[in-house]
């Protein structure tokens, strides 16, 4: 399971773009955006004349690299309507538009009221592979660290113990902390792991070693692939607060299970993704078509009543 850091997408789009140029995608309505930054000042750039690409397309151009380049960094706000039409000569219409093609992307969000402001950093979790928080956060540059909230022996529930492959009641370590990126509050990890494991790992600092390479690396657990199952939910009063978010704030649910030799579960968890840090993807190979056309069975429209 891997990450992407959406302002690398977003820089690599954006400084290969020039105004007389497009990005990757030859229809620039079509170019995709995945992170921002953002200052309210000093964003200043003339738009050629005569040029084949659209106004408003340049004027999110112009704003995209401001953006990027961190003088418009993530929070602030943008300049008013007023200020970009003088800063620009366009109009009203050609500044609107720029914007809600920003907003659409993703890179800026417009508070009623307010302003527009720049849109926080997204994570793009590719699910194709299993990989730790720490590795993640290493391979895309951020710092990660974790604040341990608390550990616990405590008896299997149901859940717990059919994750597990244990009899209910049985005993087993509960793990809860938090992880950040860059000292900021990413996920809620809550961990269950059977008690012969678990009672090892809590005696390690686990604001410094992640499990999945204290398993591997120290208690001789090979981790070989995982089950994950995802949905989306509302933040309780206690994620709420360990994420920093309101409660019932839209958040993301991955419990995962993952498997050791001999497909034995070794780890069981429940990770509490602040929705507006997280992005999933993957790719999916089509299956065979199970039936040729001709076997599939005649569909007839309805009839009008």
């Amino acid at each position: 399971m891997g990450f992407l850091y959406s302002q690398q997408t977003f820089r690599d789009r954006y400084l290969r773009a020039n105004i007389t140029g497009t990005t990757e995608s030859e229809d620039p309505r079509k170019s995709s955006l995945d992170l921002r930054t953002s200052r309210r000042h000093d964003v200043a750039m003339s738009l050629p004349p005569k040029n084949a690409i659209p106004l408003y397309f340049q004027v999110q151009q112009a704003l995209a690299s401001s953006i990027t380049t961190g003088k418009l960094p993530a929070g602030s706000q943008l300049p008013s309507e007023e200020e970009l039409i003088l800063q620009y000569g366009v109009s009203r219409t050609t500044v609107r538009k720029a914007i809600q093609e920003l907003e659409r992307l993703e890179v800026v969000e417009i508070r009623r009221g307010k302003g527009t402001f720049v849109r926080e950093a997204k994570l793009i979790q590719e699910l194709t592979a299993l990989t730790g928080f720490v590795e993640d956060m290493v391979e895309i540059g951020l710092k990660p660290s974790a604040r341990v909230l608390s550990t616990q022996t405590l008896p299997a529930t149901e859940e717990v113990a059919r994750q597990l492959r244990l009899p209910i009641g049985t005993e087993v370590m509960q793990i809860k902390r938090v992880r950040l990126a860059d000292d900021s509050p990413v996920s809620l990890d809550e961990t269950y792991l059977p008690l012969s494991l678990g009672s090892k790992v809590v005696e390690d600092d686990l604001e410094v070693y992640p499990i999945f390479s204290l398993l591997e690396g120290k208690y001789d657990t090979p981790l070989l692939e995982a089950d994950y199952r995802i949905e989306a939910v509302s933040a309780t009063a206690f994620v709420a607060e360990a994420l920093g978010v309101e409660e019932k704030s839209p958040i993301l649910l991955i419990e995962r299970v993952t498997y050791s030799l001999d497909q034995k579960p070794v780890d069981f968890e429940k990770l509490f993704y602040r929705g507006d840090k997280l992005k999933l993807t993957t790719r999916l190979r089509r299956r065979p078509a199970p039936f040729r056309l001709d076997a599939l069975p005649e569909i007839s429209p309805k009839k009008a009543p």
